[in-house]
């Protein structure tokens, strides 16, 4: 207990003024590859002798806009927890959280190797002085067992908080529903089941245990197939049938694809999850709305940072 204990005495200062807050984020970066081959990945489409044409320079370009939008997003306080969807590799982690413009924040991270065959992973960059890493694992979707193509790992995370209290973090990417094929949907659910087995495991029992799961789910609330981890967990990004805004704009209609849930001991009053855009991060459109400005329009480079809106909350205030 002793080192528990210094922990949460050394953090006593950083809370002694004002409210306290732990921001979580989560954000769909767009493709956040790097230019070298893995022999091992379909990754041919992000080099320089690519159709996408990805070079060096386009690539720090965007290493440097995500971290851009991650301290603008922290205000006056970065982000305790930042979870990041298509990250391609280790590489990336390390160019992003210690030789660009976070360096000097000391973020520190965890991510999952999975069987994508695209290299397509996720990961979770924690700030160690709020957020102290206890342990992590790579939770398998059993899709070749299925007779399936591999999908991405979910990312299990758990640490102390300022308070001294465990925090588990799930960060997922769940399968796309693009073509609507019958092998997507099978591995969309079969992706469901192993987070629900997980979350399962975590709270029967213990529904005090602090608990968040957020990434890219690939589909709004509303979709059936989200059913059961919504028997335990508590959504908070809004449910509207025809959003005016969203994580998402495919065709002029905006979608909450990216989502933040919580386990009962963290359903207060006052916690809600925000998006997060600027008006460099937007593509402006004739009629006054906009899209996110992504990085590209198909294989044309359009120079923006991802295709998704960040969205966040507030833990403790």
């Amino acid at each position: 207990m002793r080192p528990i204990f210094l922990f949460v005495l050394a953090l006593m200062p950083l809370f002694a003024t004002a409210q306290p807050r732990f921001r979580v984020m989560t954000w769909n970066v767009e493709n956040l590859f790097d230019c070298r081959h893995d022999s091992l990945k379909q990754d041919e489409e992000f080099l320089p002798e690519s159709e996408r044409q990805w070079t060096w320079g386009r690539y720090w370009r965007k290493v440097e806009d995500v971290s851009r939008v991650i301290m603008g997003l922290g205000g006056d306080a970065a982000p305790a927890l930042v979870a990041l969807q298509e990250i391609e590799n280790d590489s990336v982690m390390i160019t992003l959280s210690r030789r660009g413009s976070l360096r000097a924040m000391g973020y520190e991270y965890v991510m999952t190797n999975s069987a994508d065959r695209r290299g397509v992973d996720v990961a979770l960059m924690y700030l160690p002085v709020l957020f102290r890493l206890v342990g992590s694992e790579s939770m398998r979707v059993p899709s070749e067992e299925n007779g399936l193509r591999p999908t991405r790992d979910l990312l299990h995370v758990w640490g102390l908080m300022p308070t001294g209290d465990t925090l588990h973090v799930v960060v997922c990417h769940l399968p796309s529903r693009a073509g609507g094929s019958k092998e997507n949907r099978r591995n969309r659910q079969l992706a469901v089941e192993t987070m629900r087995r997980l979350v399962d495991s975590l709270l029967t029992g213990h529904e005090e245990r602090k608990l968040v799961v957020m990434g890219d789910f690939n589909t709004s609330l509303r979709d059936k197939a989200l059913k059961p981890l919504k028997e335990h967990l508590y959504p908070l990004t809004p449910v509207e049938r025809r959003p005016k805004s969203g994580t998402y704009r495919f065709q002029g209609n905006w979608s909450w694809l990216d989502h933040i849930m919580v386990g009962p001991s963290l359903r207060a009053e006052g916690i809600e999850a925000r998006l997060y855009t600027q008006p460099w991060m937007q593509r402006p459109m004739s009629d006054g709305s906009w899209y996110p400005r992504r990085t590209y329009l198909g294989t044309r480079y359009a120079g923006g940072v991802s295709d998704h809106v960040p969205i966040y909350c507030d833990l403790l205030y």
